[in-house]
């Protein structure tokens, strides 16, 4: 059922003291640890099943933001819970990075964002290299953002480029604090890992090369107007 301004507010009300009661339950809260908000346009609250769905919805703790469409969750806290978030899913990472993707499942583990799953059509990352120009770029069937490791983990049809240079396979797992990146392959099988790596001075794969100064040429000839045939 739609939920009006002040059942809206009272739904948000029933969410602070569900978290509340959820880190009461878990002892006391470790002191570095960033409070979780939410901000919604609305809300759909099922007392019965216990489930709320939100539109318009941004949840986020410290550097981190998860911004969807919508969402729907099972339970009023975010102690052990997992929230589904779908349309035009953007994450917000840690060390300039960001996810993009149609559908992604966020996992919360003792009042914290402990992974988000994203999945598209391709689900993205990218990520602004530390002192550099340059963006690091991945897309993959899914993308699945550990945070405590600070890695992403790219998987099926996987593709990555550091801005210059390009790798490409079944498996790639992408450290964002270290911008470094690693590729693997299922044993007993005939994948394989491709990497381009564009000349020193190149535009990068797929690039084309800018264009270069044409040498001068002599003009032809031209016939003297005084001279007669």
């Amino acid at each position: 059922m739609a939920v009006s301004r002040p059942n809206l507010a009272r739904a948000a009300l029933l969410l602070g003291w569900a978290l509340a009661a959820s880190v009461r339950a878990a002892g006391v809260q470790e002191p570095h640890q960033p409070p979780i908000s939410l901000d919604a346009s609305s809300s759909e609250v099922d007392y019965k099943t216990n489930t709320v769905v939100f539109k318009d919805v941004v949840i986020a703790q410290g550097n981190i933001r998860v911004q969807a469409d919508h969402a729907h969750a099972t339970g009023l806290n975010f102690e052990n819970s997992r929230w589904t978030f779908e349309g035009k899913v953007h994450i917000s990472a840690e060390q300039r990075g960001t996810l993009r993707s149609d559908q992604a499942i966020v996992e919360f583990r003792n009042n914290r964002i402990a992974r988000a799953t994203i999945t598209g059509s391709p689900a993205e990352f990218e990520q602004q290299r530390a002192n550099s120009d340059q963006v690091a770029r991945g897309h993959a069937d899914e993308i699945v953002y550990d945070v405590s490791e600070g890695t992403v983990r790219l998987a099926n049809q996987a593709w990555l480029s550091d801005g210059h240079n390009e790798i490409s396979g079944p498996l790639l797992v992408y450290n964002i604090r270290e911008e470094r990146v690693q590729a693997a392959t299922s044993p007993g099988t005939d994948e394989r890992v491709h990497i381009t790596i564009a000349p020193r001075g190149d535009s990068g794969p797929g690039k084309p090369e800018p264009n270069k100064p044409q040498p001068d040429r002599p003009e032809p000839n031209k016939p003297n107007s005084d001279q007669q045939p």
